[in-house]
């Protein structure tokens, strides 16, 4: 006879219920939570090397016959422990063994890099490993120099960068400051081109293909500045439906070498939704304009244009469009607003790129080397008067005998005239070009509060010799009051320039200001 017993298996006590149910869920997750520690003492009892007893040291701490430590974990486990430890302590981790140190550098613990450096040649080995080590992953990188370092010239007790005014007199002091500078300036660049040489090879341009390639609904594809990630042959991995819904493009790298351009008129023909554009003024050509008034395009509304020095000198303005192009564009779309940034161009440039039929709407000097004449300010407030809502002008231009004064030989201002001509004006920063203070309280008087914007570097101000000789009247203070009063608001002029992106970073502010000035649609 065969008996057969079935024994039940023990049920929690009160399963049933829907409380034994919190309680059996909670015993579950104390037992996996105990499972996970002793699994975690045995890693740290191998991880230390120690047995429990001197006895069963060989027995139970022999793995393949060979000691198991710190080294013989898989890289997987090590970049997991790397995960949770900040970056100093991973550098103290790694120093345990080489198996380590290799997994230091994975890709995963380093989308973000921060390095400090003094202007030294001796900081160049250091950023040449952390670069050959990470250049080619790393996801956002940010070099900041020692702002002491680099104003003193790498000067230190004893290395020579004190200046001995002993020695001869202000010509002698200010060539071995020029010196000293020039040196600290190419060590500077040295370790700035290490940077870029390194990241070159960056596999974000890959992924950045990628994600282009898989799109299904991109309608804004903005890319700016961004150290060649966008080359000639980018748009090609887009699909053609992508390109035909596309509504804003922007591709600005003033780095493309030669005649090279990131899109041409062909691929143009493509984005035939296309409302707003963002280009290097030398790849703007009158064939793109041709493009973009035929009648399976819809109108195109903002159009921003980067004038760079280097791309002038590097390409032609021969194949610019004409007038007539510009007059068809107008016709096109009446919306149409024009807004141009100018890198160190120069005056017969200007002139040429200038065409009169532009809808011009905002437009932004940048001078290091030429600066802007008074009759390119009287040039635009002719042409542009029924546009002209955003003007900036700024200059960095390193010149002892003081700021370029653009009313020079002129009966009036070209500033105070362009206040008077350009009645929708809504924004005037000005650095590097001597605004005098008369001028400015006729400026604020003219525009009242439709000027929303009155930005003025206090260093670019001057008073006449008769405001400064009157003893009964401040002059500051007079300035502060009639401005104020003209503007309709409390005015005050800039006192720390690094506090405005509009001086300090043309590139960042045209680039947010492209971002806005093509959502306004």
């Amino acid at each position: 006879m065969l008996l057969f017993l079935s024994v039940p298996q023990p049920r929690p006590p009160g399963a049933r219920t829907r409380a034994g149910a919190a309680r059996v869920a909670r015993w579950r997750r104390q037992r996996l939570r105990l499972q996970q520690l002793r699994r975690l003492r045995g890693l740290l009892r191998g991880l230390r090397g120690r047995p429990r007893t001197g006895s069963l040291r060989r027995g139970r701490m022999a793995l393949c016959g060979q000691a198991a430590g710190a080294a013989s974990l898989p890289s997987e486990l090590i970049v997991h422990i790397f995960s949770f430890l900040s970056a100093s302590d991973r550098l103290r981790a790694s120093a345990s063994c080489s198996h380590w140190r290799e997994c230091l550098f994975y890709p995963a613990l380093w989308p973000q890099l921060r390095i400090c450096l003094r202007v030294s040649p001796s900081e160049q080995p250091r950023l040449e490993f952390l670069m050959r080590k990470c250049g080619w992953f790393v996801r956002e990188l940010r070099v900041e120099f020692a702002a002491e370092n680099y104003l003193s010239g790498g000067g230190g007790p004893g290395d020579g960068g004190r200046v001995d005014t002993r020695t001869g007199g202000e010509e002698v002091e200010a060539l071995q400051l020029s010196t000293r500078w020039l040196e600290v300036l190419h060590t500077y660049l040295e370790l700035v081109l290490c940077v870029l040489v390194s990241i070159r090879n960056n596999r974000i341009q890959q992924l950045f293909e990628e994600i282009l390639s898989n799109s299904r609904q991109l309608k804004w594809l903005s890319c700016g500045f961004m150290l060649e990630i966008v080359t000639p042959t980018s748009l090609s991995s887009l699909s053609n439906s992508i390109a035909n819904t596309m509504e804003h493009l922007s591709l600005l790298d003033n780095n493309i070498p030669g005649n090279s351009t990131l899109i041409t008129a062909v691929e143009l023909e493509q984005f035939v939704n296309l409302r707003s554009l963002a280009l290097d003024f030398c790849d703007f050509t009158a064939e793109m304009a041709r493009v973009l008034t035929d009648n399976n395009h819809v109108p195109l509304q903002r159009l921003s244009l980067l004038v760079h020095n280097v791309s002038v000198m590097h390409k032609s303005l021969d194949n610019m469009p004409n007038d007539e192009h510009w007059k068809a564009l107008s016709r096109k779309s009446t919306n149409l607003r024009v807004y141009i940034m100018a890198f160190d161009i120069k005056s017969e440039d200007m002139l040429k790129i200038l065409k009169p039929s532009i809808p011009l709407e905002r437009i932004h000097f940048d001078s290091y080397i030429t600066c802007v004449s008074g009759a390119i300010v009287d040039l635009i407030s002719r042409q542009y008067d029924k546009f002209l809502t955003h003007f900036i002008l700024m200059n960095d231009v390193i010149d002892t005998s003081g700021f370029p004064d653009l009313s020079d030989n002129r009966n009036e201002d070209p500033l105070v005239l362009l206040a008077w001509r350009c009645t929708k004006l809504s924004l005037l920063a000005i650095h590097g070009y001597t605004v005098w203070a008369h001028n400015l309280i006729a400026i604020a008087r003219l525009r009242g509060s439709d000027l929303k914007v009155l930005e003025v570097t206090e260093e670019s101000i001057d008073f006449d010799q008769g405001e400064l000789a009157d003893q009964d009247v401040d002059p500051v203070h007079n300035l502060i009051e009639q401005v104020s009063l003209g503007l309709g608001q409390p005015w005050h002029a800039i006192m720390d320039i690094e506090s405005l992106s509009v001086f300090t970073e043309p590139n960042r502010h045209f680039y947010r200001e492209m971002q806005s000035f093509s959502e306004d649609i």
